[in-house]
């Protein structure tokens, strides 16, 4: 009998630590309230795959955000991932933080919350370490989260940790590891994202819906579109009308649209090395932008009105793109 006893709280036990599992992969997306000025207008920046120290223009691109972001008056910084090169960060005192970013991006319009997410090559690091609290005590503008939500009064901005969905990742890492912590087993953790993005949205009242991830779901530049995320991901954000897909990932910059809804897929990923030459379906008939160089992006909205700005590493306006939210015309 005792051991029939032993056996049952071993099962119970086993049972709840599934349950406890379950219950913090399923956890509902942490939100986070960002105040706009009284003109009623959301301006922020765009921008990706940097972390070099400072190398590979680098710095150039970070001068220029930080002039362009005086001119808007901006409100916060979007990195779509790779922040850190070659294999993200090592601990929470790793030097590279501060070398690649609390010392690189030190004009005054940039001391603003920076909300970024994870890429492949932070995956590479210490994940847990590039999330931490601890990061914000070192410098308060960093927010590095999984997948998450940023409401403003004009737009919701949903955060998605797109690596896991990737299975090269898994399948064949290559001579590259991964720290796959808190994502394992992969399955689970993405169908619970898209769960948690799709329930999101669903709820969604905000005038524009923007999702930012690390990788592309249309692209023509090196790694062009990702499979998994056009399969999954991709009819989640059109049933529930969302506005703007922007990512890094590729070395570039580009704007595709949606070939069945008003998506814009916006691609910031330009922040330091570039010019790969590696290009796919220029002719792509969506295809409304392209610049294989170093760059960053611009973000204004209104209640009714958007504006997408593209600039090179010199701070030159290389495509301006808008859009009414009452017209629905393009420019």
């Amino acid at each position: 009998m005792g051991c029939n006893i032993r056996n049952r709280l071993m099962l119970v036990n086993l049972l709840a630590a599934i349950l406890s599992l379950s219950c913090q992969i399923s956890a509902k997306l942490q939100r986070f309230e960002q105040r706009i000025k009284n003109d009623e207008k959301l301006r922020f920046l765009v921008v990706g795959d940097w972390g070099r120290q400072g190398d590979f223009n680098q710095s150039d691109v970070a001068f220029q955000m930080g002039r362009i972001g005086k001119e808007l008056d901006i409100d916060f910084v979007v990195s779509t991932g790779d922040n850190f090169y070659d294999d993200g960060l090592k601990d929470e005192n790793d030097p590279a933080f501060a070398e690649s970013f609390t010392n690189i991006y030190t004009a005054k319009s940039l001391q603003v919350p920076w909300f970024s997410v994870l890429g492949n090559h932070d995956y590479r690091g210490d994940t847990v370490a590039q999330m931490s609290p601890a990061l914000r005590k070192i410098d308060s503008r960093w927010l590095c989260l999984r997948s998450f939500i940023v409401n403003t009064e004009i737009a919701e901005l949903f955060f998605v940790d797109t690596t896991p969905f990737v299975e090269e990742y898994f399948t064949n890492p290559e001579e590259h590891t991964y720290d796959w912590r808190g994502v394992v087993p992969k399955r689970r953790y993405t169908d619970h994202t898209l769960k948690d993005v799709e329930s999101a949205l669903k709820t969604s009242r905000a005038k524009w819906k923007i999702v930012v991830g690390h990788h592309a779901i249309r692209s023509v530049g090196h790694h062009g579109d990702t499979p998994e995320l056009v399969n999954h991901l991709l009819p989640i954000l059109q049933a529930y009308n969302v506005d703007f897909y922007m990512n890094g990932h590729d070395h570039c910059l580009e704007q595709i649209s949606d070939h069945t809804s008003p998506i814009q897929f916006l691609t910031s990923g330009a922040g330091s090395k570039a010019w790969r030459g590696d290009l796919k379906n220029l002719n792509e008939e969506t295809l409304k932008f392209f610049y294989d160089g170093q760059g960053f992006m611009s973000v204004q909205l209104t209640k009714s009105d958007a504006e997408i700005v593209f600039y090179d590493v010199m701070g030159r306006v290389l495509h301006r793109w808008t859009r009414s939210k009452e017209l629905h015309s393009d420019m």
